[in-house]
């Protein structure tokens, strides 16, 4: 009893550790849903994105190049791309996840979301809970899931939903992400090239400006991390 105790409570605390962000992509999620019912998907595939797919941005993107009549092999690709840092916040949490068993690796893999990864990844090997995480991926999974559900009604009886900055959502959530990480001055100036050069490409109009923007601020990263460590 103790122990299943124990378990609910890690589950518990993991929950209202993410719960600002669970808060905050309720808007996302109803956009997700209402977008869905705007591109011509019926409630239940709506529905089936976020339940399936479970990733917010790869969900907008596939569903405005359904609305354009985009080939799958077109959203597959943009889609590996716009999810292609998942497999960074895998690798970054591999010591963690990699001694567990098959069915936790799948579940916490699948709940992996950057949210879930912001309130996981300061979390050493010895103080990592499978439990805690789960509590969290899962609450935000279900969060998600009926904020998606609210969105596909509201957009079946509300016209031009997403008119009404639903996806100010997004940004709102992300820069809550990114900014309690900025603890030194690589990842700092990091921020600021990616941020300076995807305002330049969108101003410009080029078209894999966020890939450049990204791989700037990456690179700006990386060198300067490689210099403050060299003697």
């Amino acid at each position: 009893m103790e122990v299943g105790s124990n378990r609910l409570q890690q589950a518990a605390q993991g929950a209202l550790a993410i719960s600002p962000l669970s808060i905050a992509v309720v808007p996302w999620g109803i956009l997700a849903g209402s977008f869905a019912v705007d591109v011509g998907l019926n409630p239940l595939e709506g529905q089936a994105m976020s339940a399936i797919l479970f990733a917010g941005a790869a969900q907008l993107v596939a569903m405005g190049m359904i609305k354009t009549g985009a080939s799958l092999f077109s959203m597959l690709v943009a889609i590996f791309f716009v999810t292609s840092r998942h497999f960074l916040y895998g690798l970054a949490m591999r010591d963690r996840i990699s001694p567990l068993n098959v069915r936790w690796r799948v579940v916490l893999g699948f709940l992996l979301t950057d949210e879930l990864f912001a309130v996981c990844a300061n979390q050493d090997k010895a103080r990592f809970d499978p439990w805690y995480a789960l509590g969290a991926g899962l609450s935000f999974y279900l969060i998600w899931n009926a904020a998606t559900f609210a969105g596909i009604v509201a957009g079946t009886n509300i016209p031009s939903l997403n008119e009404y900055g639903l996806e100010f959502a997004i940004a709102s959530t992300f820069i809550a992400i990114v900014i309690p990480t900025l603890k030194n001055v690589p990842m700092l100036c990091a921020a600021l090239v990616a941020l300076i050069l995807s305002v330049m490409m969108s101003y410009f109009g080029i078209e894999s400006g966020l890939v450049i923007a990204s791989l700037g601020g990456m690179l700006t990263g990386y060198l300067l991390e490689t210099r403050r460590v060299q003697p």
